[in-house]
Parts: C-alpha cells; structure tokens; sequence
C-alpha cells in the first residue's frame, strides 16, 4: 500500500515508521520548518505533498492519505470529491475543535447539556464579565492550532486569577503590534470526573468499539504545573457503550453530513447532575494514536482498510486497559532555548530491551545521525512509553518498565499516571451508571 502524510509537526511519524516496517511505501510532507528533521534518516519525506498524488493516484484502493491536524478541512474535503482515500476530519470536524462555541452548540443539537461558556474578541471586555459575575472559570483559546500552556483553570471562586491572567494577556497584546487578535472562551468551571469517549468514523457510521481515556494534562505528578495537552492517559475499549451511545451516536447524521472521516473524541466531565461535554478532538489524537495501539489486535494498514472498505463495521482490540507515559526533555512544554538544553542529545536505549517493548516505544521528535538516535524538532517531546495491563495501575506499571529503558539526559515523564481512577474516579463514574458493572480489576 501507499501511504501519504500530511501535518504540521509529523505528530505520527511513530505510526508512519511502523507501516514502512510492514513493508508499505510511506511519504510524509511536514510543514513546519523547525520539525521537518524529526524522524530524519527514517522517513522518506517530501516538499510538495501535491506533487505525490499522482503517485498516490496511481496505487488505487491502495492509496490512502493521512492527514494530522485540524486545520486541513476543506482540503480533505476536495480530495475525496477527486476519488481520493482520505482519513483525517473534514471542514466540518475542524470547526467542532477550533470553534469552542461552535462544538458546543453542535453538542446541545444532539441532545446534550452544556455548560454556560462565553466568546471573546476583546480581553478587556472578558476582564468586566468577570467582574459582573464572579466565579471559578476555565479559560480556553480558540483554534486548533492554539498553544495549551495559554489555557488556564482558575481556581478562586471570585474569578480574581482569572481577571489577573487576561490583564495580562492584555498587556502583552499592547506591546505587540502584530500580535494575533484575541479569541477565546470562559467556560463555567466543573467539578467531577474527566473522561473522554472515541471512535472513529468511517463517513457513515461509526466502527466498533468505542473507547474511553482518562487524561493527564498538567506537568508534574499531583496534577501540578503547566496545561501541556497531555502527559499520560489511560485507555481502554471495554465499558464504553453508555457513553457512546449518549455522546457520539447522536452526532452520527452531523458527521455524515459533514463529511467526515476519522477518529473523533469528546471529552466530558461527570459528576452527579450529569454528563458535560468540554471539547473535540476532530483528528489522530496525540499521543492517543500510540496508546490505542497498545490494544488493538490488528495493525493500522488493517484498521483504516476496515475503515475506508465501509463493510466491516468492527475491528478487534484487548481486554484492560493501555497506559501511556509521555517522555519529554527540556524545556518542554515550551520551546524556548531548546537549540541550547537538549537538541541533538544522544539517546540510548538499555541492553536487553525486547522486541516487545521496543514497539511500546513510539518516538516522537527523534531523528537517526550516524546511526545514533539525537532528539530532534522543537519542544523536547521525545515520545510515549506504552504498556497493557487487566488495571490502569498494572498497565501503567508496564509503561514505566518501558521508559526505563531509555536513557537520555535529563528525562522527565510522569509516574502517577491512573493513580487518581483506582483512587475513586471509576468508582465514581461506575456509581453515576456511565460504565458497566466490572471493575477495572476485571476490565
């Protein structure tokens, strides 16, 4: 088969790199300049993504093109009017991830209750909603693209640190000119459990199972520090069936309509007066795709010929749960002075290391120079550790065993990853009817 990537940051260069193992053509463009070296000497890479179609054109059914992002839209949506295979989103699915309000609204149409949520253009103006109406608030930027360390969750009841933090997006606005105009929303904030629910979609109808994840997005253990995206998640397909069919079934027509086609996630916060949407994930999740993965019993090239075939309507995957332990350098989450702390670092991985764990390692900013793997891109974010176990304690266990066997200097990842699920968050959840009667001990 013939595969062709297309992204920003080649955010799924671990799973390009593991279809050219199986013996697939795989060509991948890279847009940004500062990443277009990650995975170099490891990937065949190209200039002009336009120019391969013929290439891609002329393998038929065997060609697909995989896009990253959720800013490609419209150009998926023209290339499938063309004939071509195309997975990723469509216009549509953008505008559920990069317009908050939008995606909220899209939400509240299949039949579900939102939070009160609030668009700004202007900070000053946010800054005196804030003052009129005091309390705890979430502050998200519009845009797929937009940075996450920019998020922020409050947590004074009178909205005060909130107020403090647009005064001073404010005042770094005015002192650049050329800065990006504001956009942004204040959600009300939610107490109670966070969770996702995702499938993928295959322009029809939905494939199955569904799978449900549990995030960890701030820096340090105790959920401590910087909003990064994502530091560790736990996975699994077992006991998703309510929350799909309350979530994304009812989004099935939009979707259609929309001319999707791809992975999509919502993710919610429980808690006993109900279920809450928070955002879409309309594309690969990150590092989602990986610790997937972990569970699935077939390889990619098979789960998207599933997808795009539209016949086969089930894929299968593992019982339990997958872990992931995102593995970073300095000084991510930012990029700032990376050149100087950590690009070009040897990275060394331990003797002994089985095959079986060398594929629980899926690299992300590395490239291979002299036959030695360095870090390489932007940010430090070297890749995810995975591991699979009956519970999120166990699988996280094996994830960690995994990242020990990678040395490189001044490593960071967490090591909490699922501590707060088996510390009542799924007895919770299992308490409010959003999962079976299993326990994660039976998965």
């Amino acid at each position: 088969m013939r595969f062709l990537g297309v992204g920003d940051t080649n955010d799924l260069a671990a799973m390009y790199w593991g279809l050219a193992r199986r013996g697939h053509d795989v060509r991948v463009f890279v847009r940004d300049p500062a990443y277009r070296d990650v995975f170099a000497g490891m990937l065949t890479t190209t200039d002009d993504w336009q120019q391969e179609l013929g290439w891609l054109r002329a393998a038929g059914q065997d060609g697909i093109l995989l896009f990253e992002g959720a800013t490609d839209g419209e150009t998926q949506d023209a290339l499938r009017r063309e004939g071509f295979n195309v997975i990723g989103g469509s216009a549509f699915g953008d505008r559920l991830e990069g317009d908050r309000e939008f995606g909220q609204a899209a939400l509240r149409a299949a039949g579900m209750r939102t939070a009160a949520s609030h668009v700004f253009r202007d900070y000053a103006a946010a800054v005196d909603f804030v003052r009129q109406h005091p309390a705890r608030y979430v502050l998200k930027l519009n845009g797929a693209n937009a940075l996450r360390t920019r998020n922020f969750v409050g947590s004074m009841d009178d909205g005060l640190d909130v107020i403090a933090l647009l005064q001073h997006y404010q005042r770094a606005q005015n002192a650049a000119p050329d800065a990006a105009d504001a956009d942004f929303v204040l959600m009300e904030h939610l107490q109670g459990v966070e969770v996702g629910v995702g499938a993928y979609f295959n322009g029809e109808v939905f494939l199955a199972p569904a799978c449900i994840d549990f995030e960890h997005k701030r820096f340090f253990p105790g959920d401590l520090g910087e909003l990064t995206g994502e530091m560790g998640t736990i996975v699994s397909y077992r006991h998703s069936r309510r929350l799909f069919d309350t979530v994304l079934a009812p989004l099935t027509a939009a979707l259609r309509d929309g001319g999707y086609c791809g992975y999509i996630n919502v993710n919610l916060i429980a808690n006993e007066a109900g279920l809450w949407p928070l955002e879409f994930t309309s594309r690969f999740g990150y590092p989602g795709f990986a610790i997937c993965e972990a569970l699935h019993l077939q390889p990619w090239d098979e789960i998207f010929g599933t997808l795009l075939g539209k016949q086969e309507l089930t894929f299968g995957t593992r019982d339990g749960f997958a872990a992931g332990v995102v593995l970073t350098v300095p000084p991510f989450p930012y990029s700032y002075g990376y050149e100087a702390l950590s690009k070009g670092l040897p990275i060394c991985l331990r003797p002994g290391l089985s095959q079986a764990d060398a594929s629980a390692l899926h690299f992300a900013e590395v490239a291979l120079e002299g036959g030695q793997l360095v870090t390489s891109g932007q940010s430090g974010y070297l890749g995810v550790a995975t591991g699979c176990g009956p519970t999120p304690s166990s699988a996280n266990a094996e994830a960690l065993r995994v990242a020990q066997a990678v040395a490189v200097p001044n490593l960071r990842y967490r090591r909490d990853i699922g501590d707060r699920l088996e510390g009542g968050e799924w007895a919770r959840l299992q308490r409010l009817g959003w999962l079976g009667s299993a326990g994660p001990q039976t998965a």
